[in-house]
């Protein structure tokens, strides 16, 4: 089952000044000692520990390690990087894991033109997308080494492991056959890369939610109209986000604040999401929401779900009515940003390993900022921005593009006696 990647397949040797870096990367079921069998290894080579990462994910085990070594003339029997190699292989062959190798310049080339996941989403998926989605892989010059389904309901997810293939480029090539076959197509590093997100910030009007708060709100107040026409604009990014939320707020000054209870009870959930969190939380994932909208309705949200961070704008209040004012600094385009920066300080997780989700213009910063970002029904600005759009109608899809498959869900949820079929 293992796998080698490396440019060079010669005897490189060991010794010298010259520093090099060695990335190995072990994927496979987990098990007891599988970590130390590795650095046993490594102990009987020349090298440094630099780096290392481990993710298991319902059994499944990632364990990255960045070596160095000091390149140059041999330093004797066994010292050279060829023999390393050939022990780390047999090591993988013994666990029925898979190994991958890159060294030096070689590890930037191997994340470049290394192992790629392509996952298509389509509801439904037609014969004529996978044939036009393969048929782009081959005109890369890129091989498909394994396909395998992730999920057949409520959409088809199929998932493809894809070798020798540039990223940029096939990213480029897929997406615009996803928008001729009207299916969803992600490209992503393969291995630890996509398995190390730990961290889920999700935009809530639009996103969690199927609806806009300020419009609800709006509602009641008798000026739904007007907001949806500032808030429209504002989603496509034509006017400041800031300036259009204190317009709209305005608009609401004199409700009474029982108005709250009421829009409270009209927010119905985005279909999946309560399947998302619920996922993610039992994998360890943190999961936070940062909104436009208002504490006065997200802190229902964080207590329903379980949700582990939130930001939000505050309604100011003054003798049960609405002043038409904003309390505070106000969430917009770069404060979201900064609030995915400081949800991942305080969970002591990489902004590499971390994923935002949004639909409107001022998610773009947070998105941009993100490991991983993700359009989910957006807006065209942002689907372009972003590193993958999702536009099917279940919020639980996502987990698809986190390698969480279906079969995956239904097993935990079975533990915990859940209906799976409600999102």
């Amino acid at each position: 089952m293992n796998r080698v990647h490396a440019a060079s397949t010669g005897q490189v040797p060991w010794g010298g000044m010259n520093q090099r870096t060695l990335l190995i990367t072990l994927t496979g079921p987990d098990r007891p000692g599988v970590t130390s069998r590795l650095f046993s290894v490594l102990a009987g080579f020349p090298v440094t520990v630099a780096d290392v990462e481990q993710v298991v994910i319902r059994g499944r085990l990632t364990l990255g390690v960045l070596v160095a070594y000091a390149g140059g003339p041999s330093t004797g029997t066994g010292g050279t990087l060829g023999a390393l190699w050939t022990a780390l292989e047999r090591v993988a062959e013994d666990l029925g894991m898979e190994i991958e190798l890159s060294t030096g310049s070689q590890a930037k080339e191997h994340r470049k033109r290394g192992r790629l996941h392509v996952t298509v989403l389509g509801a439904p998926l037609q014969p004529a997308a996978m044939a036009g989605i393969a048929g782009r892989v081959a005109a890369a010059g890129a091989n498909i080494d394994r396909i395998e389904r992730l999920a057949h309901y409520p959409v088809t997810c199929i998932e493809m492991s894809v070798s020798g293939a540039d990223p940029a480029a096939l990213r480029i090539e897929l997406a615009a056959e996803a928008v001729i076959q009207q299916v969803d197509v992600a490209v992503q590093p393969a291995g630890l890369y996509r398995r190390a997100k730990r961290l889920v910030v999700m935009d809530v009007d639009s996103t969690l939610i199927q609806a806009e708060v300020i419009e609800l709100l709006a509602a009641h107040a008798g000026c739904l109209e007007e907001v949806e026409k500032v808030t429209t604009s504002a989603m496509r990014g034509e006017i400041d986000f800031a300036a259009s939320l204190r317009e709209r707020v305005a608009l609401l000054a004199g409700l009474p604040e029982e108005v709250f209870q009421r829009v409270r009870e009209e927010v119905v959930l985005t279909p999946g999401a309560r399947t998302m969190v619920r996922t993610l939380k039992r994998l360890d994932y943190r999961f936070a929401i940062v909104s436009g909208g208002f504490t006065q309705i997200t802190d229902k949200l964080v207590d329903d779900l379980g949700i582990d961070y939130s930001a939000a704008n505050t309604l100011e209040v003054v003798d049960g009515k609405l002043t038409g004012r904003v309390v505070g600094e106000i969430v917009d385009r770069p404060g979201k940003a900064r609030a995915l920066e400081r949800f991942a300080a305080e969970a002591g997780i990489p902004i590499s390993q971390t994923v935002a989700i949004g639909d409107g213009a001022n998610d773009l910063d947070m998105i941009a900022a993100a490991g991983l970002g993700i359009a989910f029904n957006a807006k065209p600005l942002v689907r372009q921005a972003a590193d993958t759009a999702v536009t099917v109608p279940y919020l639980d899809s996502i987990l698809y593009l986190l390698g969480i498959p279906r079969a995956e869900v239904e097993a935990a949820d079975a533990e915990d006696g859940l209906l799976t079929s409600a999102h």
